[in-house]
């Protein structure tokens, strides 16, 4: 009897501990709000740097010989001979055709780069996102539920009408009640895309196949015309919708934790880093540390 009454006191105890931990992972829930709450004001002040980027991307400013100095270690490393052979080599170049404006296929680039991002492009995603100007991360306004969207700018092109793609991720910091301590910070909910105004024959989305058929009675063979789904980045935009009780079959869980993923990798780390992406020297870090940094689905704050 003593026995059981002491293991009775401890666990009573244990309990006490727990209810501590639930008033903990609420302090926890409180902190990640205010982080989001700093990032909407230092993405402020981000902005600006982001804009001129983008201005030199698409060649609406064409930056100043002080503002292009740059000396990396390989250079440094380049001899003379070497120095002079490639300025010959550039001043060869450019009699022979003019110089490209801005940064041609800066963002596909960026994404053909990216693992993560390559494997949802085909082909004909390609001369679309050739197009691409850039992307912007927009947060929700202070005391509206926690959420970010992703803006991806396209110049006029003959694909789709939209200047402006969209894709929005609701979040929420807060214990769940049934499980509290399976909490690790704001968590993306849902999200929602947009519409595609494509052009007429343009929407790699679909595709029309031909199947032949066959009539049981007359055994005549018909051709028969049919639009079917298409891999495509562009279905980025169109992710599965989460019914009103939340329960979604396993592909459209699959494909829903991977969209999770790919939106919190571009806010967090291609959009502030895009220029580390294009040249490469972000790709080598990122193979360390992207499965740890980020979980499907799951956001646990600045990385």
């Amino acid at each position: 009897d003593t026995d059981i009454d002491s293991c009775l006191v401890v666990k009573r105890r244990v309990n006490a501990l727990k209810n501590l931990q639930v008033k903990c992972a609420h302090i926890e829930a409180k902190f990640y709000e205010e982080v989001h709450e700093l990032e909407r004001k230092y993405a402020a002040l981000y902005q600006p740097l982001f804009d001129k980027r983008s201005e030199i991307v698409k060649a609406a400013y064409e930056p100043t010989d002080e503002e292009c100095e740059w000396k990396a270690d390989e250079e440094e490393e380049l001899t003379d001979e070497m120095k002079e052979k490639a300025k010959l080599e550039e001043e060869k170049k450019d009699e022979e055709k003019e110089d490209p404006k801005g940064i041609p296929e800066f963002w596909l680039t960026v994404f053909k780069n990216v693992d993560l991002l390559s494997d949802m492009l085909q082909e004909h995603d390609e001369p679309i996102l050739k197009h691409l100007q850039d992307i912007k991360v927009k947060f929700s306004d202070p005391g509206q539920p926690m959420s970010f969207t992703l803006e991806f700018h396209f110049e006029a092109n003959d694909f789709f009408t939209n200047t402006v793609l969209t894709k929005t991720y609701k979040m929420r910091s807060e214990p769940d009640e049934s499980d509290p301590f399976s909490f690790d910070g704001p968590e993306i909910m849902c999200c929602t895309g947009c519409t595609i105004d494509w052009t007429k024959g343009k929407n790699v989305t679909l595709k029309t196949i031909k199947k032949k058929q066959k009539h049981k009675g007359r055994g005549t063979v018909r051709t028969v015309t049919k639009t079917v789904p298409n891999d495509s980045f562009f279905n980025f935009f169109t992710p599965p919708e989460v019914p009103e009780n939340g329960d979604l079959d396993e592909d459209s869980e699959a494909v829903l934790a991977a969209d999770f993923e790919i939106g919190h990798f571009i806010r967090e780390r291609i959009v502030p880093r895009a220029v580390l992406y294009f040249t490469g020297e972000a790709i080598e870090d990122d193979d360390d540390d992207v499965s740890a940094a980020v979980s499907a689905g799951v956001w646990s704050g600045p990385l």
